[in-house]
């Protein structure tokens, strides 16, 4: 088995990554060119996860600071401004978190999703199938309904105000992770004068799911394992789906696919056991 060269696959993150001897990131059009090349990237880093994030790459490679005066949240600025603007599709994705994809690669996202066409009448078929929540179905019709609408207001016609906090905002994270609602914009609602403005994600993106219709869930998920090993340079297999969420078996067939064609490698970390894939590059 071929082995990782640990110098070539350090020296490939700083790139993709946007570490240095890159330059950080300074304006609102290199972050779209960051996230475009990279095809989706997080955006905060998320312990336990390597992926690029936006926040690494303008401030580098620190933790995210708890000042709201720090230089690195010039960040939320570019977020909140492009929510209305459709750069780039924003939303908690992967693992539940904030993840920037770029408009290019989210049909890819979309098409294994279990979205079928009908926005009316999917979210029927999931919650009578145990795959959504009474709460996720509230708020999924409220918008459904209603249009657009901030947190606060969302939260109330949807008639979870007496719901906990944690039943609320785990139903606006499922229909994230789905392609069911993404924020649309910031309210100045609430004590904190900020709230995320909600969307259902067809109405917003209406081309989305014809793009996504004409790619097969195999091509999807093969697409978007090339983005990630590209971002990478290698990783553990379990890694992979600690990202993904797709499970074992469909991870290790899109992978050997990968391997087959000679677009990724089975190989052997230095310093780490586990089953290991990477790019070609980074071999020794």
């Amino acid at each position: 088995m071929t082995r990782i060269n640990l110098k070539k696959l350090q020296a490939h993150r700083a790139r993709t990554f946007g570490l240095p001897p890159a330059k950080r990131l300074s304006s609102p059009s290199q972050a779209l060119t960051f996230i475009n090349k990279r095809g989706f990237v997080y955006f905060w880093p998320i312990k336990g996860i390597n992926l690029p994030s936006l926040w690494t790459a303008v401030a580098g490679d620190r933790p995210v600071a708890d000042a709201h005066d720090d230089p690195g949240h010039i960040t939320w600025g570019w977020k909140d401004g492009a929510l209305d603007k459709k750069i780039w599709y924003y939303g908690k994705i992967l693992r539940g978190k904030a993840t920037m994809i770029s408009l290019e690669i989210a049909p890819y996202f979309y098409a294994p999703s279990e979205n079928y066409g009908s926005p009316a009448e999917d979210y029927l078929i999931a919650y009578q199938e145990g795959r959504l929540t009474q709460a996720s179905k509230q708020v999924y019709e409220t918008l459904l309904d209603h249009g657009a609408l901030n947190t606060l207001d969302l939260r109330k016609m949807a008639k979870l105000s007496n719901a906990r906090d944690s039943e609320f905002n785990k139903a606006l994270e499922q229909l994230q992770r789905d392609f069911k609602i993404l924020p649309v914009g910031v309210s100045e609602a609430g004590a904190w004068k900020y709230s995320h403005i909600y969307e259902i994600v067809t109405r917003h993106y209406p081309d989305l799911p014809e793009s996504a219709r004409v790619i097969r869930e195999s091509q999807a998920r093969a697409k978007l394992l090339e983005l990630y090993f590209d971002m990478l340079g290698a990783s553990e297999l379990r890694d992979v789906n600690k990202l993904f969420g797709w499970g074992n078996e469909i991870v290790k067939k899109t992978v050997v696919k990968l391997v087959e064609s000679g677009k990724l490698v089975m190989a052997e970390h230095p310093k780490s056991a586990g089953e290991w894939i990477a790019v070609k590059e980074l071999m020794e």
